[in-house]
């Protein structure tokens, strides 16, 4: 049995940049708004597409934007 990949939203990355932006914040002060117990570089990965935020940190992105989830996740929504 073979597991299928799951597809990944591709747009998340460039919503993640624009919402902080957004919110005028530094990647270091959006960390501390997420609540990351890890350093800035996480959110930087995040924008990069080279990392993918848990479900809680997209939940929390959500809030801060005001927005619900599904607009985050689903490349169709726009933010």
């Amino acid at each position: 049995m073979g597991r299928t990949r799951r597809r990944r939203p591709k747009k998340l990355r460039r919503k993640l940049l624009t919402i902080r932006q957004r919110l005028g914040m530094s990647q270091t002060q959006m960390a501390k708004s997420l609540d990351l117990a890890v350093h800035y570089s996480a959110v930087s990965n995040y924008e990069l597409g080279t990392r993918e935020p848990d479900l809680l940190t997209i939940l929390k992105y959500a809030e801060l934007a005001g927005v619900s989830t599904d607009v985050l996740i689903d490349d169709k929504r726009k933010l």
